[in-house]
């Protein structure tokens, strides 16, 4: 098993029930969901005409490669209605890896560590919440927030908002 961390995002429709959605078809595809984040509501990145994102974190284990966790992430942002017209435009679901133990990967399409979120408030603020231990080249993940000129944005939505039976 390894542990794995990934991110979840919408700003669609009922975008908690999204997330929820989510979390429920990923624990059916082999990926044992042992953490999520509090949720947080941010302002979009990248493309600005669009509503804002809710988002969290999630820690789990699983036993797949990371290309068949990706695969399986593909199809469930699939059934859940994702479409790519716009890059980092509106979405029902946007589900990344950010981590999968200790493993590097840099294809085309999949690269690991998640290769922006270093920079990104709304991806490292949950992630803290769940594992404040994490670290990137040292710096603890509370440093890298300090650092980062959106980390106002992220604001608190709901705390125990999935809970893991």
């Amino acid at each position: 098993m390894t542990d794995i961390y990934i991110s979840i995002g919408s700003n669609v429709g009922y975008r908690e029930g999204y997330l929820k959605s989510a979390l429920i078809k990923l624990a059916k595809n082999s990926v044992i969901i042992e953490k999520v984040s509090p949720i947080y509501e941010t302002e979009p990145v990248g493309y600005k005409e669009q509503g804002k994102f809710l988002n969290a974190v999630v820690q789990a284990k699983t036993e797949l490669k990371p290309h068949e966790l990706l695969k399986i992430i593909n199809t469930v942002e699939k059934e859940l209605g994702r479409e790519r017209v716009i890059r980092w435009g509106p979405r029902t679901i946007d589900i990344d890896i950010l981590l999968y133990g200790d493993v590097t990967i840099n294809d085309d399409d999949l690269k690991i560590p998640h290769e922006r979120m270093w920079e990104r408030a709304f991806v490292l603020v949950p992630l803290n919440d769940i594992d404040p231990n994490i670290t990137n080249d040292g710096v603890k993940l509370s440093r890298i927030i300090e650092m980062l000129p959106d980390k106002e944005g992220v604001k608190l939505y709901k705390m125990d908002w999935y809970k893991v039976v």
